[in-house]
């Protein structure tokens, strides 16, 4: 065990629509938490900001409420580890340390034209290569594009070398290390394999990508290992605590749910769903739609742990869509209630793509649709098709990394929010027929920024360490199939009919006139 100070651990989850400070002990229980929403600014269909301000602010706020529920101080933690919403893309003046734009968020769609551009002179797959990724709205290169192509401001200061591009890790870490007096300004490799600029090779920035998308290398963060101490914070009430671990969430929940070995598949469940495939110290290009990705770097001298990834826009945001556009629910937690309420959904199938379909289909185009309606269904089927959305839409990203690896995937670790829901979690087993394992601690993201923070500064010794730790906390529940083979090919194959007449709605919408 290391001798540093601080008897606690804390982790900076910055997620999609909130950001949560989580405090840890060294044997790994979660003591306390503190959650702080913020704006989601949405100024045309398919357009999707944050603030950067309101983000630190909330980062800020979410440290001083978990301190002051653990009665703690800065000196009580040890080290302090950030994980985030990746590809959401922030540039900021180096001069001022001001935001020059709101972000642009992950599953913002602005970029179509651009994406369409860049396909056109070459193809979807230009860069995969190297990057392990297609040509696509959800990268941070084609926002960074954007922001040079659209805002005066940005264009001005990157033509003098003064603008900053950078997820939201690079930000905070910035901020938090001094901003304008000294901060610095890196990314891990995780976060950085998702700005389609990265080589996954060589764990650096592409020139001639960078060159010819018109991204100066100046204007990119350094990159760096995902568990190392980067710097300590400037100020306030953790003033000098290291920041030793920085992580994109998914990468963070690979490592706190344990994923080690390859072939290991994890999925949170939050915002979005992701699932995620340890594929060892190789990457793998994907043939069947997904995305290769580093997994996690945890050292300078570590060994590169590679991934391939399947990324779904909407899970959990789609309950909220129930609830706030729909006014099915009034509060979250009522949508279990209300599906368990019928034995299925009488034939109703809901395609979330209210953003467009992410891997494996990448059908920027296709919007929402529900299928099968009749005069018998009601809000309880409505509500059950939309948990059985999310499902389906996991079992074609697993049916692709079997495609790609040549593996059968019998077990999935669940984490994130919608993980905690029984309901859901036997949903996902009856329609993918596999196993899935969730562990008592669904807080996967946050506990691998503590765990890998915990490693830099020697508390922890070996990655390893991870699974006993988790075995340590509670265990975990386990969810077995319950669905005959010929009701899940048939729900499955329901479900594809629905997908595919969800492809290309947004420019029916665009054309249709009352």
């Amino acid at each position: 065990m290391s001798t540093s100070a601080g008897k606690f651990i804390m982790a900076i989850d910055q997620g999609t629509t909130s950001t949560r400070a989580i405090l840890f002990d060294r044997e790994g229980h979660q003591l306390f938490a503190y959650q702080e929403e913020f704006q989601q600014y949405q100024p045309q269909p398919g357009w999707v900001e944050h603030s950067p301000d309101e983000i630190l602010e909330s980062v800020h706020k979410a440290i001083s409420e978990v301190l002051s529920q653990a009665n703690a101080s800065g000196k009580d933690i040890a080290a302090l580890g950030i994980t985030n919403q990746r590809e959401t893309t922030v540039a900021w003046d180096r001069e001022t340390g001001r935001p020059l734009h709101n972000a642009l968020v992950w599953l913002d769609v602005r970029t179509s034209d651009i994406v369409n551009r860049l396909s056109a002179t070459g193809s979807a797959d230009r860069f995969r290569v190297t990057t392990g990724l297609p040509v696509s709205t959800y990268f941070s290169a084609v926002k960074m594009m954007w922001l040079i192509e659209n805002v005066p401001a940005v264009s001005q200061a990157v033509s003098q070398r003064r603008c900053c591009f950078g997820t939201m890790d690079s930000w905070l870490i910035y901020n938090l290390s001094g901003g304008t007096e000294g901060g610095l300004f890196v990314t891990d490799v995780s976060n950085a394999s998702r700005y389609m600029l990265m080589d996954l090779e060589t764990l650096s920035w592409d020139q001639t990508i960078c060159s010819e998308l018109g991204i100066p290398l100046e204007c990119l963060p350094e990159i760096r290992s995902s568990a190392e101490v980067l710097a300590r914070v400037h100020s306030g009430p953790l003033s000098g605590v290291p920041i030793a671990a920085a992580l994109g969430d998914q990468h963070a929940a690979l490592l706190g749910q344990g994923c080690l070995d390859h072939g290991e598949v994890k999925s949170t469940y939050g915002t979005g769903c992701f699932i995620m495939m340890n594929t060892g110290s190789s990457p793998i290009r994907s043939h069947a739609g997904l995305l290769t990705t580093v997994g996690f770097k945890l050292g300078q001298q570590a060994r590169t742990v590679y991934a391939l990834e399947g990324p779904i826009a909407i899970a959990g945001r789609g309950t909220k869509w129930l609830r706030d556009n729909l006014k099915l629910i009034k509060k979250t937690h009522e949508i279990d209630e209300l599906a368990s309420s019928v034995a299925d959904t009488a034939g109703v199938t809901f395609v979330p793509a209210f953003s467009g379909l992410l891997a494996p289909h990448w059908q920027p185009d296709a919007r929402g649709a529900i299928v099968g309606l009749s005069l018998h269904t009601t809000n309880a089927h409505v509500a059950r098709a939309m948990r059985e959305g999310v499902a389906f839409q996991a079992g074609d990203v697993v049916r692709a990394m079997e495609s790609d690896t040549s593996m059968k995937v019998s077990t999935i670790r669940a984490d994130g929010g919608m993980a905690g829901s029984k309901l859901s979690m036997q949903i996902q087993a009856d329609l993918l027929g596999v196993k899935i394992v969730r562990p008592k601690n669904i807080e996967g993201t946050a506990w691998g920024a503590a765990f890998a923070a915990g490693l830099a500064m020697g508390i922890w010794t070996d990655a390893s360490e991870v699974r006993e730790v988790n075995r340590s906390v509670g265990g975990e529940v386990s969810f077995e199939p319950k669905l005959g083979e010929a009701e899940r090919a048939e729900a499955t194959r329901r479900w594809h009919d629905a997908l595919r007449r969800s492809f290309a709605l947004a420019d029916a919408g665009r054309s249709s006139r009352l």
